[in-house]
């Protein structure tokens, strides 16, 4: 079976006629999808004060969960592209490089809900137009050094993607955990 993608002119509503995928491709971009809306879900009708509280004894909030996977997707994305110079040095951060990272767990008093769903948006569209143009999802890259990465590991785009997808389902699971523990609200049941 060919890696390249195989497309079928769809039924559009608007007057861009792009082709959709189909077959693997089409499978990861979907279920990729379906974990982003979850992950989504949580945050409808609540207020920037709401996205950025602490409800559980962990320090997630909803914003900044969803910041943490924007940019999550966003590294491993680059990374399918350029290698492990997309990603940090795990081994030279500095504790201000620490710190840092530590903001992209939370909601920083300039930030809105509106403006990291925004963000999120754009970062969606950049990696399904990735998984739609990148010619062999084969393609492989060194993982970066990193305590948690087999040294000398090398991950296919296939397996970035599979990964992306992993961490927006984890994250969407501790999404509805802290939206259930701040209102009562659940993303299902």
């Amino acid at each position: 079976m060919s890696e390249t993608a195989t497309v079928n002119e769809p039924a559009t509503s608007d007057s861009t006629h792009e082709p959709a995928l189909t077959g693997e491709r089409a499978d990861l971009l979907e279920a990729l999808a379906k974990h982003r809306h979850f992950l989504r879900f949580t945050t409808r009708d609540l207020t920037d004060e709401q996205a950025g509280r602490r409800t559980t004894a962990s320090r997630l909030c909803l914003g900044g969960l969803i910041k943490h996977v924007t940019a999550v997707e966003r590294s491993w994305a680059q990374f399918i592209l350029d290698g492990p110079s997309a990603m940090p040095d795990f081994a030279t951060m500095t504790e201000a490089d620490w710190a840092r990272r530590d903001d992209e767990f939370r909601m920083l008093p300039h930030e809105t809900l509106t403006g990291v769903l925004a963000d999120y948006d754009r970062t969606a569209r950049r990696t399904d137009e990735l998984v739609a143009t990148l010619p062999d999802l084969n393609t492989a890259q060194p993982l970066p050094k990193a305590p948690w990465f087999e040294p000398g590991a090398r991950w296919s785009a296939r397996r970035v993607l599979m990964h992306i997808i992993a961490e927006t389902a984890q994250h969407a699971g501790h999404a509805d955990i802290i939206r259930e523990s701040l209102d009562g609200a659940k993303s299902m049941g």
